[in-house]
């Protein structure tokens, strides 16, 4: 019988644990083998696909995992080293299950599992994942008999699929017509040094676009040697922001460990809230698809982007914070595009998946279409002042956050919901917005405050933390 519990690291969306202490070999290869009869089995899909970032235990754990799949009679497409938007690429075309293995920005002792159903479906806690945990736990514990092996066990075949995976990409957005453009791409030493060279060079075979890429952090190292592959975080994009104006670079972009998020820096080194690279993507995927089409976006994100996406002729939807939400929404709507302040981007011509890559294409595309600087150009994407995310220990958050709904209310004419949290909202000038939510793993209320202006930010802002922070 096991000591792990798979229920302490095996989350709402994905997989996430320190290796070996909560995920090894055996773990991984219960995983596949539950993954197989709960999603590919009861699918009718006959193979699915492996991939993996460049930690140094992701090839043993991700092979583990595909002999435990192999073992029910599915074959399994190992297509090695990925981001994990190569991965959900691979699932699309091939439109079959997949399982990516990585554990993002998390530190190298972590690594974990996302996976994901026939076309780049997701699979969290509510569309499987918590049935593979309980299968794989049982087995894991003997109190559910290994099954059988199948009578004809799956085969384990490899597959190169980078190039197919960058051509896709260059046929979604023609980089090929614009101004030459100096970009810095730092790759944290994660997945972007594989797939960038890819994309916007020619390592794939593919031809030469008008891009001069200036790296840093390419080489593959999954004990992230120069800074944490986050760059979420303001320090880790310090060293993008000196390369920017040391080499006066026209932008720079910086991408996670397994390179699905992309952030961007302007040409003065100073980053792009990913609000505005939301609007910005959205303006040209509804110009791309007509009036009508819808575009998704979570409720903190700046107030700029209903706006902008209604002026471009589109839907905006509002949803809660986090990608399952997010992918609900897109399906609900057929929605083109959506967005999320972390720097999420869904694409409908990308199974509604995110890739970090296809958003920093139309960024670039955008920029190298005109000749104005990419700060001018997104000026009119940012239309207010935002706190950012700013996180507060409570001991009781519900009583936290009627203190907050007693202060704003007493403010004038504002309204409120509770779509994710309080969100209260004041009209009147100066225009303000804040909401506060309750983290659903930690004694955590989180802060967000936007406004018309600096000042009042700051006030709205100060006054919702000290309400917060004020224990009885």
């Amino acid at each position: 019988m096991t000591s792990r519990r798979l229920a302490e690291f095996i989350k709402a969306y994905d997989v996430r644990g320190l290796v070996p202490e909560q995920l090894d070999e055996s773990v991984a290869a219960e995983i596949g083998a539950a993954f197989a009869d709960v999603v590919a089995i009861p699918e009718g899909a006959k193979s699915i696909i492996v991939g993996h970032d460049m930690r140094p235990s992701s090839p043993v754990l991700s092979r583990a995992f595909a002999s435990g799949a192999a073992q029910r009679g599915i074959d399994v497409v190992e297509i090695g080293l990925c981001s994990t938007d190569g991965l959900y690429y691979a699932s699309g075309a091939l439109d079959v299950p997949g399982a990516m293995f990585t554990a993002s920005h998390n530190p190298a002792q972590y690594n974990g599992i996302k996976l994901c159903r026939a076309g780049a479906r997701p699979v969290s806690q509510e569309s499987g994942l918590a049935e593979i945990t309980t299968l794989a736990q049982q087995r894991l514990d003997g109190g559910e008999p290994e099954p059988a092996a199948a009578a004809t066990p799956g085969t384990i075949t490899q597959r190169d699929m980078l190039a197919d995976y960058a051509a896709f990409l260059r046929g979604l957005v023609d980089l090929s017509g614009g101004r030459q453009l100096t970009v810095v791409v730092d790759a944290g030493n994660g997945m972007g040094g594989h797939t960038v060279p890819a994309v916007l060079g020619t390592a794939a075979g593919l031809p030469e676009l008008p891009l001069k890429v200036v790296p840093l952090y390419f080489e593959l190292d999954g004990t992230f040697p120069n800074h944490e592959a986050n760059p979420l975080e303001p320090e880790n994009l310090r060293d993008l922001q000196a390369a920017v104006r040391e080499h006066g670079a026209d932008l720079g972009l910086a991408f996670d460990g397994d390179a699905d998020r992309c952030f961007v820096v302007d040409e003065r080194g100073e980053p792009v809230s990913p609000s505005a690279v939301t609007a910005l993507v959205a303006t040209r995927e509804i110009a791309k698809a007509g009036a009508g089409a819808s575009v998704v976006h979570n409720l903190i994100s700046s107030r700029a982007v209903p706006e902008i996406v209604t002026e471009a002729g589109g839907v905006p939807v509002r949803t809660r914070v986090g990608h399952s939400f997010i992918k609900a929404e897109m399906a609900t709507y057929d929605a083109i595009f959506g967005g999320e302040h972390s720097a999420h981007y869904y694409f409908r011509d990308f199974w509604f998946a995110d890739t970090g890559m296809l958003a920093a294409m139309h960024v670039l595309a955008a920029l190298g279409e005109q000749e104005l600087p990419l700060s001018q150009l997104m000026a009119s994407y940012s239309r207010y002042v935002a706190s950012g995310e700013i996180n507060s220990t409570v001991t009781d958050a519900p009583a936290a956050t009627e203190r907050v709904r007693a202060w704003a209310t007493s403010q004038g004419d504002v309204s409120a919901d509770q779509l994710d949290g309080l969100t209260i909202t004041h009209d009147a000038a100066p225009m303000w917005w804040l909401n506060v939510r309750a983290s659903n793993t930690e004694p955590l209320l989180r802060l967000n405050v936007e406004a018309a202006d600096g000042a009042t930010m700051e006030r709205v802002r100060d006054e919702a933390l000290r309400q917060i922070r004020q224990e009885a």
